[in-house]
């Protein structure tokens, strides 16, 4: 017999021995994990140990969808070109110059035992879907790894940082042939840029029954993460919502408290324009005068329909990446995008017992995307304004592109979590953040802009925040229901700004044909409705207007909404104004062939397929709600579609919850549209009414609860 033949049986021989232990391994763990589906879809598993509750997790989002659990890796592996093509190179060389698999399988080599029993979990649970059912074809991973979380470290749907360069700047200066920006921070609307999420936290003495409340309202595309429900033996119960294909959940609560995370203009990533020379074969940049060697690496990538892969050499600096060329200078650029630590806080704050131990979990620092509302069961709640927080010189613009030659300008390690912004168990007793500044979160109790230096919040002021601080200024005792009704609150406050700057240009040098269209607007009250003709002309007109909007930098580089809208209001060219509503008036009659068209009407929620596809002659609801750019508290942005004259929605609140954190947990939730991805599902937009409505069901967090309502009970094995 050859060596190559022995060394081929030898082989198979492997591999058919690894095959046969993983489905030993996955059966046995399998034969742990009961799932509970309840009368919505919504999966409670239970499992004896905590891996096996994140074996059954993994294993229900498979069956709920598949396809967004496998999309979210092919997309941070950097892969997207070899499904869709060329188009995606962009995308896949940014998220390749910024997310490095070898480092992610180096992270999970040295992961504690706890952390890699987790991940094996992980891709087991995922692996043992794909066994079970054949008939599923993925679309490229047909075998998960379990170091795939450590490329994905944070929920967030924009976890990723590189300051304000983009995929096609990256492209550009790697000379990579791709029109399309980086999906993770596209807008097909202004309104778009400007939407984010909302979190609540109720302290004992505004709480009708003397325990704290939570409301936790992010705002993403619509789909992105499903509620689930985590049990083990091990003492693990905790609910909410998990980002397809990740192990912990990532807005939710346990037994003792929650969490809900905003998004901020928290500095945690710096450009820096490097001074560079040619040296031999590679290059050099200088920093104090010395050069030092630009480290090199390939980058292969592979694209559909091509047999040949291509291959980028990118340039790194001791900052990380140099990811564009701005005027004759590479673009360095310093972030912390993913890591172990970021991982193990994930997981370690669903296992918290209270405001020390979530405090504790916090300190790790790891956590760059998020600002994070607390509230629990012995009434504390509090408020951080980010978490990992670069220290530097606080005399520096830190939102410019700042020397490079300079090692001043690198960062000096992290600021100690008491150094941040924050606030915990305010005098006004309540918490609200609504991706704006943390100098408004509590009233009169909030921190002061003057103890910090700029790039700990260089955020300004949104509508939204200027409403959600006068309801809660006015507020009194509250229960869930009546938070849940303050949440809802439908004040567009910012065309209270921006109308009163039309009806007086229209005064001053009348329209005919448009006088019906002011009129109608004059005598609006700013309250969103299915049944309003004025919020209809109002967004459309708005959103000729945002454009227009002139957008000063305030606060280290960011703006401000309200400022920019006010001294719009106060400064624009007044016949501006009119002309955008001369062309809101031909846009209706063309798409309707008259102006007086309800927001109901045009402003509709539909989901015919697990794809952003939708038809103007299919079933649709209305919904009353708008983007949450206008300052309305519940967030619905939608746009026309492949010529529709309907406008669809595409993102706003997600999973909704308002929580109660009392001897035992009260809790009710809403989710848009329905559970589970396939279109025959009955949970696939069942909940699309109450989500319009904005009726929430109740949440079943105690088993005694789950099973008085299941509609589906199995094992796994």
């Amino acid at each position: 017999m050859s060596k190559y033949v022995l060394s081929f049986l030898l082989l198979s021989h492997l591999l058919f021995s690894q095959s046969a232990a993983d489905q030993a391994r996955w059966k046995s763990q399998a034969s742990r994990v009961e799932i509970f589906r309840d009368t919505y879809g919504v999966p409670h598993i239970y499992g004896k140990s905590d891996a096996d509750a994140v074996f059954g997790l993994l294993y229900a989002q498979c069956e709920d969808d598949f396809s967004r659990v496998e999309m979210n890796y092919i997309e941070k592996l950097g892969r997207k070109s070899e499904i869709k093509g060329e188009s995606e190179l962009a995308n896949d060389l940014y998220i390749r110059l910024i997310i490095d698999a070898e480092e992610a399988k180096a992270d999970y080599a040295k992961s504690p035992a706890w952390l890699k029993t987790l991940l094996q979990a992980y891709a087991d649970g995922i692996n043992y879907y794909l066994y079970k059912n054949p008939k599923v074809k993925p679309a490229l991973l047909t075998h998960f790894e379990p170091w795939y979380p450590l490329l994905w470290t944070d929920g967030s749907i924009g976890a990723i940082s590189t300051g304000d360069v983009q995929a096609e700047e990256a492209a550009k200066f790697y000379q990579i042939r791709s029109s399309v920006a980086f999906t993770q921070v596209f807008a097909h609307g202004p309104d778009e840029k400007l939407t984010g999420s909302n979190g609540f936290a109720v302290g004992p003495t505004l709480s009708k029954s003397g325990h704290s409340l939570l409301y936790i309202n992010p705002h993403v595309t619509f789909y992105f993460r499903p509620e689930v429900h985590m049990n083990s033996e091990a003492g693990m119960n905790v609910y909410g919502a998990v980002t397809w294909g990740q192990f912990f959940i990532y807005q939710g609560f346990n037994p003792y408290g929650g969490w809900m995370h905003t998004s901020s203009e928290v500095d945690v990533a710096d450009l820096y324009a490097e001074t560079t020379r040619a040296n031999g074969t590679g290059y050099q940049y200088q920093v104090d005068g010395r050069w030092l060697d630009i480290k090199e690496k390939q980058i292969s990538l592979r694209v559909k329909g091509e047999s040949n892969p291509r291959t980028v050499k990118a340039y790194y600096t001791h900052r990380g990446a140099v990811m564009a060329s701005r005027d004759g200078r590479w673009i360095s650029v310093r972030s912390f995008n993913r890591s172990l630590k970021s991982l193990e806080q994930s997981w370690l704050r669903t296992k918290t017992k209270g405001l020390a131990d979530y405090t504790k979990v916090m300190e790790m620092r790891a956590n760059t995307s998020n600002n994070t509302v607390y509230a629990d069961n012995q009434g504390n709640i509090a408020y951080w304004h980010g978490n990992y927080v670069p220290r530097r010189d606080p005399a520096v613009d830190w939102g410019l592109v700042q020397d490079g030659s300079k090692s001043s300008n690198d960062w000096k390690g992290l600021h100690a979590l008491n150094e941040i912004v924050q606030v915990v168990n305010p005098e006004t007793a309540w918490i609200q953040n609504c991706n704006s500044t943390p100098f408004t979160v509590s009233g009169t109790s909030s921190p002061k802009r003057a103890n910090f230096p700029v790039y700990m919040a260089p955020d300004g002021e949104n509508f939204r925040d200027k409403n959600a601080v006068r309801l809660f200024s006015d507020a009194q005792r509250m229960d869930l229901h009546e938070l849940i009704k303050l949440g809802y609150d439908r004040n567009l406050a910012a065309f209270q700004v921006l109308l009163p700057a039309l009806v007086r240009d229209f005064d001053a040098q009348p329209v005919e044909a448009l006088r019906p269209l002011v009129d109608t607007l004059r005598h609006w009250d700013y309250q969103a409705r299915s049944s309003s003709i004025a919020q209809a002309l109002a967004v459309r007109w708005g959103l000729k207007l945002l454009p227009k909007i002139p957008k000063p930098f305030v606060f280290g580089g960011q703006t401000d909404p309200v400022r920019n809208y006010t001294n719009y209001a106060a400064n624009h060219l007044p016949a501006e104004t009119v002309e955008a509503l001369q062309a809101v008036y031909a846009d209706v009659m063309r798409d309707f062939g008259r102006w007086n068209v309800t927001w109901g009407e045009m402003n509709r929620f539909q989901r015919i397929a697990n794809l952003p596809v939708f038809d103007d002659t299919k079933p649709s609801i209305a919904v009353p709600f708008t983007s949450s750019a206008w300052g309305q508290l519940p967030s619905y942005t939608s746009r026309p579609f492949q010529g529709s004259k309907k406008w669809y929605g595409v993102n706003g609140n997600s999973f909704v919850c308002a929580v109660e954190f009392g001897p035992k947990v009260k809790a009710y939730s809403l989710l848009a549209g329905g559970q589970q991805g396939d279109p025959t599902s009955p949970h696939f937009f069942d909940q699309s009414q109450d989500y319009a409505d904005g009726k929430f069901k109740e949440v079943l967090f105690y088993k005694a609860d789950v099973l008085k309502h299941v509609e589906k009970r199995y094992k796994l094995n």
